[in-house]
């Protein structure tokens, strides 16, 4: 599922491509063929993210809300755009662009409400540039549950995945068992401004890399490089083995030696 700083790159590319100009809208399945028709020429007036939700806002007073889910994709191409897929949930056209968005978990159609019916649902998000880090910090405090299970709580603190999960903590050396109630609150904060660090990188270089370049091209890191432990074998920071544990329903990696519970 993709991370919070994906999802805040698409409003922002989104954005650019088709903000104040109007927007041809269609679709190949049934399902939003309705939805298409009514957005068809309308108007592109904002675009934002929560977390992993989408919100791209119409000067007809609809909000388009869009969850992509475990395998839902946003793909631009440049006009003219290659025959659309058979899975084509929406396709978004523009003066230059097009944007299709295939197997998202949502796509609707909703009143503004929706926003702040979502987003009552979520907990702060690091990428949101007035967040209020304090519901997160009570939150994480007067909880008996894990860390790990914590950070990928949507309700809790909005946008984290498995991957920053682990990094994030990586960086913080806090082990992804204990307790919420355990930790101080300044440990909780050094949770919180790693997180709007890291989340920031993702958001600016448009993927995941944790460690640090050293002088090196981002374009000469590969996947399995750009992490200290998340699905390594050994820490990429002491080289000590990496511990894998079932937390929060998703495999979590941690240093034995960093991040010694």
């Amino acid at each position: 599922m993709p991370e919070g700083h994906t999802i805040h790159r698409l409003a922002r590319d989104l954005g650019e491509d088709f903000l104040d100009r109007p927007v041809a809208a269609t679709a190949r399945q049934e399902r939003f063929a309705d939805g298409a028709r009514r957005l068809d020429g309308q108007v592109l007036t904002g675009a934002e993210a929560h977390g992993k939700h989408l919100f791209l806002h119409w000067d007809g007073g609809e909000v388009l809300y869009v969850h992509l889910g475990l395998i839902g994709k946003f793909r631009r191409h440049r006009l003219p755009a290659p025959e659309p897929s058979p899975n084509l949930r929406l396709r978004l056209s523009g003066e230059a662009t097009a944007w299709d968005l295939t197997g998202p978990m949502t796509c609707e159609l909703r009143d503004p409400d929706v926003v702040d019916e979502v987003t009552a649902t979520l907990g702060p998000d690091p990428l949101r540039r007035r967040a209020d880090p304090r519901p997160f910090i009570d939150a994480v405090r007067r909880s008996r549950r894990p860390i790990g299970a914590l950070l990928l709580d949507q309700s809790v603190i909005a946008g984290i995945g498995n991957v920053y999960r682990a990094e994030v903590l990586h960086l913080a050396g806090i082990d992804p068992s204990r307790p919420g109630q355990s930790l101080s609150e300044d440990e909780v904060r050094t949770l919180w401004r790693l997180s709007v660090e890291q989340l920031r990188l993702g958001l600016k270089r448009n993927r995941i890399v944790t460690v640090p370049l050293g002088g090196r091209r981002l374009t000469s890191i590969s996947r399995e490089e750009s992490f200290h432990v998340y699905k390594q074998e050994r820490c990429r920071t002491c080289g000590a083995d990496v511990v894998r544990n079932p937390i929060g329903n998703r495999t979590s990696y941690a240093c034995a030696t960093c991040q010694s519970a």
